[in-house]
């Protein structure tokens, strides 16, 4: 039985199409870490900020884990550590909750699985997890996009029931390359233009591509909705619904920015055959492990 696609995205113009699914989907008073207004922002906006998840000690703990990854010859050669383009360091590490017990046990921390549960409604398991480290002096930033775009097209998420985390395990300021987000982008699915190539996950992972908005609907999101900076210090985090407009701009600046970052998908939305790609992407990209997180 094929499964009717809510979302028609990768074909030959780009098209806009209003959201069919809720964006907080546990019902009104569900018990959870997230307080009402809290939920109410979320809905509205797309996100929400905390501004102290894990505590200095934590981030020390995690950052101490993060370089030890990146310094590993065997992670560098490894096919789940990506490496920028121009200075050849590691961008990112994905998969890291199986690759490292101790960004595991942060997925199964209850402030940070607990909100993910409340925000869906359901039990949850980890679609993708990473460490992205952007040194200073020249990090190369992820140009605008939704992530359920790609998500949909390229692994198969029938529905809008997924939610990203990024924590910071150094300062965020308002130079370093940070997350920028349009607050209601979230409510329309723009559906790209253009074929996904076969193996398109090897670039779009360091230059992005396919799945790529074009300016004029970027000018128009922004007009209506405006873009949001995060800012923070280690220990903060931003939670996003996955089809908020999101990017973020290159590190010129002597200060490192790393985060580790955690996509939760509900185990109601799991994964299917990919709605516009001709191949599904990696396991460790696009995770086909529905098992929930305990």
């Amino acid at each position: 039985m094929t499964m009717t696609d809510l979302y028609p995205s990768r074909g030959a113009t780009e098209v806009s199409t209003p959201r069919k699914d809720p964006v907080v989907w546990s019902p009104p008073g569900a018990p959870g870490p997230i307080s009402v207004p809290d939920l109410q922002a979320y809905e509205r906006d797309g996100f929400l900020a905390v501004e102290q998840l894990i505590t200095d000690d934590e981030v020390a703990v995690y950052r101490q884990e993060l370089e030890r990854l990146v310094a590993d010859p065997e992670i560098r050669a490894d096919e789940r550590s990506i490496i920028e383009p121009q200075s050849k360091e590691i961008r990112s590490v994905f998969e890291v909750h199986r690759i490292s017990e101790v960004f595991a046990s942060l997925v199964r921390d209850e402030r940070v699985v607990g909100r993910a549960r409340q925000l869906l409604g359901s039990d949850v398991y980890v679609h993708q997890s990473r460490i992205n480290v952007k040194p200073g002096f020249g990090a190369s930033g992820f140009y605008w996009h939704s992530d359920f775009e790609t998500w949909h097209a390229e692994d198969g998420l029938p529905n809008m029931r997924t939610v990203s985390v990024s924590i910071a395990l150094t300062e965020n300021y308002d130079t370093n390359g940070g997350l920028m987000i349009m607050p209601g982008s979230h409510k329309t699915f723009l559906g790209c233009a253009g074929a996904t190539p076969k193996d398109n996950y090897k670039k779009s992972l360091q230059m992005q591509d396919a799945g790529t908005p074009s300016d004029e609907a970027l000018t128009s999101l922004a007009a209506r909705h405006g873009i949001r900076l995060f800012t923070g210090r280690a220990g903060s985090a931003t939670w996003f619904d996955c089809n908020c407009m999101h990017g973020s701009g290159d590190n010129i600046t002597p200060f490192p920015r790393s985060n580790v970052f955690i996509v939760f998908n509900s185990v109601e939305n799991k994964a299917v055959e990919p709605f516009a790609a001709p191949v599904r992407r990696p396991t460790f990209i696009g995770a086909r492990d529905f098992t929930p997180v305990r």
